[in-house]
């Protein structure tokens, strides 16, 4: 008798772990670790690449950045970097502006380019 009361309570002590873990009696499910099956969406992950929340064209049709913009972008990093360095000449170079950052003295001790599409900031020298 003793041997069936262990047996009965190994059984049930079974179901009610796979009960609890949410683990299907055939075996694990497809993909368990997203929450998506493989019926829906593209293979390979395709569905998961971030999107635009504007329109595909906008940056496309936004105007190029004027040379005081790009002066702006360079002071307010200049100025989180060292407030003691200042902008010096600022000079248009084709598909970027091209700014000075003078030191103390007036020396120039970094060459920085801003780009006149995107307004990323482009390390010259």
């Amino acid at each position: 008798m003793k041997m069936y009361v262990g047996v009965i309570s190994l059984v049930i002590l079974v179901v009610g772990v796979m009960v609890l873990s949410d683990v299907p009696f055939g075996g694990p499910s497809d993909a368990g670790a997203c929450a998506c099956s493989y019926t829906s969406g593209t293979p390979g992950g395709g569905d998961f690449v971030p999107q635009r929340r504007d329109a595909p064209d906008s940056y496309f049709n936004r105007p190029a950045l004027t040379k005081e913009q790009a002066h702006d972008v360079v002071a307010n990093h200049v100025r989180k970097l060292n407030p003691d360095l200042k902008i010096g000449r600022l000079q248009d170079a084709g598909s970027y502006y091209e700014a000075e950052v003078l030191g103390a003295n007036g020396d120039v001790v970094q060459r920085l380019g801003v780009d006149k599409e995107s307004g990323q900031m482009i390390l010259i020298n």
